[in-house]
């Protein structure tokens, strides 16, 4: 949009342009590269964040710093380098994000016209919150929905995307309205999403899996303790998952992922349960992740790689990793729908 003068204004008064709204989306987020450099920048960034290692900066920094971040950023380097999309560049999440950001742009324009303008931001790394809240207010946006893409609410994900967000409007002279969208784990076209992407994983499979694993990023069993309501709407989603498929329990069962440091998170690891599903004589088990929004490290990785191993190492004997909802269409639709109720009063 071009910027104009105001109407009866004087001659000397700035540019303004047109007003509009901003849907800006929001990922965990991703390095640059995958060097040692580009690793230690974002993993510092990332494991700095209260929100995610809550102790004492002067007990996990020296840690972090001296010991920590010496390391890591070589292995996670490696596991990033094997899951890489070398042709663009970027890791599966960012491409997976600019896909999600073209689709939702395109069917908000169908609606809206040029009064949406759409976006995305990434926690940590690039792009940053700040800067896209800051091209947004430059650009016209008045008013700014904030969609952190989280289906279900946790501290260490959700309320830090929302930290960075409200700090940025912060550091705004005109400081656009904000809205957030809340989290969608129970909204029934997401669950329609997920049970869809279920349904086709298994209708492709040569077997049908004797078991679906929801595998969630876990957190902290202290986390819970305090408030968070993380862990119940995992529960539901996967109860709601399970309802929607006509399955009875023996059929899907809920784990956790991703354990760091010494503390006790968030049970049965994904890890552990799949080998004793294999063990138990479950030999053909498919896993979703129902908290991730795209494919990433944690998925592509992770899941795919590390948990299919133990699963197999245990006995198993088929294993299918059923993809995030990623760009699919009736994701996309899901989260369209979620934008256009949050912008009742704005637009409509």
């Amino acid at each position: 949009m071009q910027a104009a003068r105001p109407q009866h204004a004087n001659a000397d008064h700035p540019a303004v342009p047109r007003e509009r709204v901003g849907v800006l989306l929001a990922n965990l987020g991703t390095p640059d590269n995958y060097d040692y450099w580009s690793m230690r920048r974002y993993l510092g960034e990332f494991l700095s964040d209260r929100r995610v290692i809550d102790y004492s900066p002067w007990l996990w920094q020296p840690l972090l710093q001296l010991v920590i971040l010496s390391k890591r950023p070589f292995t996670s380097g490696a596991a990033y380098k094997s899951i890489w999309n070398h042709a663009a560049g970027e890791s599966p999440l960012m491409t997976i994000t600019k896909a999600q950001t073209a689709k939702m742009a395109a069917a908000l324009k169908e609606r809206y016209g040029n009064d949406v303008m759409v976006d995305f931001c990434m926690r940590y790394g690039n792009p940053s919150t700040q800067s896209k809240v800051a091209a947004m207010t430059a650009a016209g946006c008045t008013k700014i929905l904030f969609f952190p893409l989280y289906p279900q609410y946790a501290g260490a994900t959700s309320a830090t995307a929302c930290d960075a967000f409200f700090a940025a409007l912060g550091k705004e002279k005109w400081q656009p309205i904000a809205r957030v969208v809340e989290p969608y784990f129970d909204r029934p076209d997401y669950i329609e999403a997920l049970a869809q992407s279920v349904e086709r994983a298994y209708a492709a499979a040569e077997k049908r899996p004797d078991i679906l694993i929801c595998s969630y990023h876990g957190v902290p069993i202290r986390y819970l303790m305090e408030g968070d309501p993380y862990h119940c709407q995992c529960q539901k989603t996967t109860r709601l998952l399970k309802e929607r498929l006509g399955w009875d329990d023996t059929q899907i069962m809920t784990t956790f992922q991703s354990k760091f440091g010494p503390e006790e998170w968030l049970q049965p690891y994904t890890v552990e349960e799949v080998a004793r599903q294999a063990k138990a004589g479950k030999k053909t088990i498919a896993v979703c992740a129902p908290a991730f929004s795209a494919d990433c490290i944690e998925t592509l990785e992770e899941i795919n790689e590390e948990i299919k191993e133990s699963f197999e190492e245990a006995g198993g004997e088929s294993f299918t990793y059923i993809p995030c909802l990623n760009d699919e269409d009736a994701h996309i639709t899901a989260l369209s729908n979620a934008v256009q109720e949050n912008l009742k009063g704005w637009l409509d």
